[in-house]
Parts: structure tokens; sequence; C-alpha cells
């Protein structure tokens, strides 16, 4: 590895990228441009056309196109650190887990692979060489957070816990909220060192079924109803407007391939 990659590597367990795979890798760079003001650089290609996404000259995100045989979902996947893919492959395949695809080298990058949990969920994990990540926080399109959307916290929280060292903690509200919580509200965050790092959101009977359990990408932006009118514009889809949060003021939206996100403009010291 490295030494750049030894020195800004996230901590096993902790998300450190999100990439999307696409059909048409051209429309969706210019939603992406439009709606974040993203710029790209080639990225590596052993699995295909990619580009990385910049912002500042900083690396925040990735998509990469499907062979044009391939019809999988269009979907944000979130990528977990790790300091060995082999070894992590194999706890999140003896843990009831499953591993699609790998660990595979990418041109020297890093190691990666893509898994799902035990109820479907997809997630990818990222063994860092020359590439460690997303490297910008804090500033209107980048990734901000990580949850898993999902039937309900109590089986898979535990999963997350023994693939990654995650600390489960079951909270009535992750962040100060505008009005208290139902009763009957699901929430972990899961946590390293004592910092939250991803959470696992059950809403029982209300995760749509043409999805199933998914993780959802948050991005940031300086304004949540302003993002959200112009992913309309641009041909993307609102799926819920604008409203108040845990976090901030979220939306949730489409790209116009049907990709699962959502926009959270965060409250006034809240930085996750």
């Amino acid at each position: 590895m490295s030494e750049a990659a030894e020195a800004t590597r996230r901590p096993p367990g902790t998300p450190c990228w999100s990439s999307l795979m696409v059909h048409g890798l051209g429309t969706t760079e210019a939603f992406y441009t439009d709606l974040f003001g993203w710029e790209y650089e080639p990225g590596p290609e052993p699995f295909g056309a990619y580009v990385r996404a910049l912002l500042d000259g900083r690396e925040v995100a990735g998509i990469g196109e499907m062979p044009p045989d391939r019809h999988l979902p269009v979907a944000w996947t979130t990528y977990f650190a790790t300091d060995d893919a082999d070894t992590t492959a194999e706890i999140i395949r003896s843990c009831g887990g499953t591993v699609a695809v790998g660990p595979l080298d990418a041109s020297g990058a890093g190691r990666m692979a893509i898994c799902a949990d035990p109820l479907g969920a997809v997630f990818g994990i990222w063994q860092a060489e020359e590439h460690v990540g997303t490297r910008l926080s804090g500033v209107h399109g980048t990734p901000v957070w990580a949850e898993l959307l999902t039937q309900d916290t109590s089986a898979v929280a535990k999963f997350y816990e023994h693939v990654f060292g995650h600390e489960a903690e079951h909270r009535t509200a992750p962040a100060p909220a505008p009005a208290p919580p139902p009763a009957d509200f699901d929430y972990v965050t899961l946590l390293l060192g004592g910092r939250p790092v991803a959470a696992v959101h059950g809403v029982g009977r209300s995760l749509p079924h043409d999805r199933g359990p998914h993780w959802m990408t948050y991005f940031q932006v300086d304004d949540a109803d302003a993002a959200a009118a112009r992913v309309h514009r641009l041909g993307g889809r609102v799926v819920q407007p604008p409203r108040e949060a845990l976090t901030g003021r979220v939306a949730t939206v489409t790209d116009p391939e049907g990709a699962l996100l959502a926009l959270v403009e965060l409250r006034p010291g809240n930085h996750r």
C-alpha cells in the first residue's frame, strides 16, 4: 500500500466509497454534473467503462457502465473499508451473507467484492491500495451518510456487528428531531470507536416491494427543496418530497435511470 493510501484510508467498517452502475454513462454523468457540479476523470476499467466523480479535484464517488448484455438493477452501492477483502469475504459467508463478485483486484487501485447481507441488501467491501475512497466531505454533492432500509433491525444489525466490528446502538432518534419519533421507531446506529458511521432503519411493511432491503446513500446539498426541484427538471423523479427528518431536511429521489438516493440539507452543527 502506498504511503498516501496508508495515511488517509478509513478504519475497517467505515463507509468509504459510493459507486453507481448504469446503462448510459454519458447521460448519467450529465445529470450529476447539473445536480452536484461533478467533474470526471477515468477510473480503473477492469470490468468496463468507469469514471470517478470529482469536486475541487478530489474524488467523491464513482459511476460505471454495465455491459450491454447485463440487465442488473441500477442502484448506488455503499462500500465498507477493510484491511483484508479476502478475510472479510469469508466472514460475510460464515455469517449468512453472500459474496456475488470477487474478491478481485481493481488495476492497483484496491481489492473489492460485491456482497449481500442475509436479507439481501447489497454492499461492497474495499481494500484500499492507490485509491482510498471519498476524499472530500461537508460540501454540496458529497456523500454524508449511509443507511440500510430493511424489514427490521434485530437480526441484520448483528450481521454487521460480526462482520465489521460495529457497535449497535438502539436509539429513539439518531439526532435531535423536530417531533418525537413514533413508539415503534426501529433504528440502530452503527458505531466504530464510539463514532456513528452508518445506520440500520427497520421500516417493516413500508419497505418497497420492488426494491427490497437496500443501502441508501445520502448526499449533502445546500438546499433540499431546490435540489429536489432540480432533479425533477433534469429528468429524475422525486419519490418523497423534502421533509423535516432526524438529521435535517431530506428528499428521496431517483436519477433518470432509476437509482435511488437521498438529498439532505443538514441542520447547523449536524455534520454526522
